[in-house]
């Protein structure tokens, strides 16, 4: 019998998995809105450096996503991941017992260095039916903006009563915790998911940079790590100076966070419903623009500061929300693991250079301008935004298919692409995998009759 929603393995995959991959994200962001206020008794304290230790981790981030995806589908995916969480907790470590500058910097690198989110796609990939995958992608992402939140609300708190090195030993903990999760609930996979379609391939990453829609979402994710970071350098050192105490920063972020949330949703009802992504697109950007207007002109002003936050968090969050399903959306069928490389790899390198521009352009200009070149910046993506075309709405699956050689797979092919339905399909020899997007109209047993059928 058919199981239509997610089976009990599918369930403890999707939570298990969610659990590591917040509980390490969530190590990451603590520090974000408190390293400015907490880390000036650091020796080499100074705005630029403080940036350059926030976004530390996307660098390192940033180079090695793709490689650990590559050795994961070598090794296993689990002892990638373990070895990730390890990493993870020795660069807290190294954090933790630093007391000049140059040392956080070091140990935040080496929590970068476990680059494990491909890994943890691709194992969620492997476990999961191809019908049910998009749920469980849903949960993990879910649980990463869960943690986000969480973390301005946990990182200032503990910073309050432990400084910044209980923080870094708070977020050793946490990749301890996320290793004992791995390895007493995260089920070992029997076989693996096809690699084209949840891992990046090298060869591929070029046809994705220069797939025009695609270059769209990866520059505009980039930027939005790169705002996000950026801000988070100044913001916390504006709201002191506006005349909120840095004890009592929590009670800023985290109802503006949970209050975004609320207001994101109408967002995507509206998206969907009237298939109008673009637009609801267009007008987050433009509230992260207003917002970041009235956080450069009213840098004293405490209340309109607040409401800043709030709206800055809606944009935020429904950019954040929707630029992986767009993603989906608009890369090649079979390519999806190429494609969100890119991504993956663009999101982390703006984290790092977003570091690299708030501490430079606070130590120049301070606050306000931090705050000015990132409203530049979304300006610039509202722009490329207009060549955006829209996206149909299209299901992906991926589906074994027992190929014999490549006559049999043309024929495969030819069969599948006929079925009502069916927008596109690719037959993959090596890998014995159909590639599909669909519409509404597919019949999924009719494919799977094609690909048990055809002599």
């Amino acid at each position: 019998m058919a199981i239509n929603g997610l089976s009990g393995m599918e369930k403890k995959v999707a939570f298990s998995l969610a659990s590591v991959f917040g509980l390490r994200m969530m190590g990451l962001f603590m520090i974000m809105p408190v390293f400015a206020l907490y880390g000036q008794h650091l020796e080499g304290f100074s705005p630029l450096w403080v940036g350059i230790a926030i976004g530390a981790y996307g660098l390192t981030q940033a180079i090695l996503q793709i490689p650990m995806g590559i050795l994961s589908d070598k090794y296993g995916r689990k002892p990638i991941i373990m070895a990730g969480l390890v990493l993870f907790a020795i660069g807290s470590l190294i954090a933790a017992s630093s007391d000049h500058i140059y040392g956080v910097v070091f140990g935040r690198a080496v929590q970068g260095m476990g680059a494990i989110a491909a890994a943890v796609l691709a194992l969620a990939a492997d476990l999961t039916r191809d019908e049910q995958r998009t749920k469980v992608m849903a949960v993990i992402g879910m649980c990463i903006g869960f943690s986000f939140a969480l973390s301005l609300l946990v990182g200032p708190v503990v910073a309050q009563y432990v400084g910044l090195t209980g923080l870094f030993l708070l977020t050793a903990v946490l990749a301890v915790l996320g290793m004992l999760i791995v390895q007493c609930f995260v089920p070992n996979p029997i076989s693996q998911a096809p690699k084209g379609d949840t891992l990046a391939t090298p060869a591929k990453l070029k046809k994705m940079l220069l797939d025009p829609q695609l270059f769209r979402l990866d520059a505009g994710i980039f930027i939005l790590h790169l705002v996000l970071t950026a801000v988070f350098v100044a913001l916390p050192l504006d709201l002191v100076d506006a005349g909120l105490v840095k004890e009592k920063h929590w009670m800023l972020y985290f109802p503006a966070f949970v209050g975004a949330f609320f207001l994101m949703v109408p967002l995507i009802i509206i998206g969907v419903k009237k298939n109008n992504t673009k637009t609801m697109f267009q007008i987050s950007l433009l509230l992260m623009i207003a917002s970041l207007g009235a956080m450069g002109i009213f840098a004293d002003n405490l209340w309109v500061l607040s409401a800043a936050v709030l709206f800055f968090f809606t944009g935020f969050n429904y950019l954040e929300a929707s630029l992986p399903s767009l993603i989906a959306k608009f890369c090649p069928v079979g390519d999806k693991g190429s494609a969100m490389g890119v991504y993956s790899t663009s999101q982390f390198l703006g984290a790092f250079c977003g570091g690299m521009l708030g501490g430079g352009a606070y130590q120049l200009v301070g606050a306000s301008g931090v705050f000015f070149v990132a409203l530049g910046l979304m300006v610039l993506w509202l722009l490329l935004t207009f060549g955006m075309a829209k996206p149909v709405l299209l299901k992906s699956y991926t589906l074994e298919a027992n190929i014999k050689d490549k006559p049999h797979a043309q024929t495969m092919a030819t069969q599948l692409s006929q079925l009502t339905g069916v927008a596109e399909a690719i037959v993959v020899l090596e890998d014995k995998v159909a590639y599909l997007k669909v519409n509404d109209d597919f019949n999924l047993s009719e494919a799977r009759a094609v690909l048990g059928s055809v002599n």
